[in-house]
Formats: structure tokens, C-alpha cells, sequence
């Protein structure tokens, strides 16, 4: 497969992306890379299958229902449930400047379970089964994959 990149400003690991990364026929391919440059558009991207029509997020190459790798990227709700957590008091180097913070689990409306990082006015609040939307936030830290990344908090 030959990459393609087109002239939209975006975001890749420690600075800013040039563009999406897409195949030879113009399609984006699934990539985190691609993700979080929809992450930076604030919007908040998974890819459907076009064989079994498993939705995947993050984005991956092949299917983990079918193999496939054909997929259409889809927009996500942005909504779940709380299904667990962990407070984090001893954090890598670049989060060590938010200790303590939340990392959970949540259940998209759409049935997929993804980790991240949980923000609340009072990290006492935090509760199994509470509701959580996706919201996005530029990064400081040079490491990250792009420049903007996705976090929950309560609607």
C-alpha cells in the first residue's frame, strides 16, 4: 500500500502532524496517528468494519472480529459509563504535573470500552456506572501523540 498525505494541518508524535495519513485512493487510513488528528479537529472518530461491522476505537489495521481491513471512519457518540477506575498519585513524567488524576474505563453507547483520563471538580465524585462525555484538551507534553488528546468528564 503507498501512503498518501494531504495539506491539512494536524498533529504526530512530539509536534505538529502535516496531514492525515490515507492510502492510494484518497481513503484515511486507521491509524492513531489519524485518530488524534481527528482528536485535534475535535471529533471524536472510530472506524466501522465494512465486512462484520465491528466498530473500532482506537482505530487498528485489521478487524479483531474478521480480519478485515476495509473500514469507514464513523463519528462516536461521545457518551458512556463509568465501569472502573484507578486515582493515580505516582504518575509518569509527563503526568506527574496533574497527580493525582483518574484513569477509568468507559463504556461507549455504542458497546466498545475505552481508557482514559477521567476529570472531575472533586475526584471524590467519582462513582461506578456514573455518565461521562468526551471532551479534548491540548497537551504540553512532547511525547504525546499529537497534540490534542480526548479525556470524560460529566455532561
Amino acid at each position: 500500500m503507498t501512503r498518501k498525505r494531504d495539506n491539512k494541518d494536524a498533529s504526530t508524535v512530539g509536534g505538529d502532524l502535516e496531514e492525515f495519513v490515507r492510502d492510494e485512493n484518497g481513503n484515511i487510513y486507521p491509524t492513531i496517528e489519524n485518530f488524534y488528528r481527528y482528536c485535534s479537529e475535535r471529533k471524536f472518530m472510530g472506524i466501522k468494519c465494512k465486512e462484520c461491522g465491528t466498530i473500532l476505537v482506537p482505530p487498528r489495521m485489521s478487524c479483531s472480529k474478521c480480519d478485515s481491513s476495509h473500514f469507514d471512519w464513523i463519528n462516536l457518540k461521545g457518551k458512556g459509563k463509568l465501569l472502573t477506575y484507578s486515582i493515580v498519585h505516582i504518575a509518569p513524567t509527563d503526568f506527574q504535573a496533574i497527580v493525582p488524576y483518574i484513569v477509568g474505563i468507559v463504556e461507549l453507547e455504542e458497546g466498545q470500552k475505552l481508557p482514559g483520563i477521567v476529570k472531575l471538580k472533586e475526584i471524590e465524585d467519582i462513582k461506578i456506572g456514573m455518565d461521562l462525555v468526551v471532551d479534548f484538551e491540548k497537551t504540553s507534553t512532547e511525547s504525546w501523540v499529537g497534540n490534542t488528546r480526548y479525556y470524560f468528564k460529566q455532561p
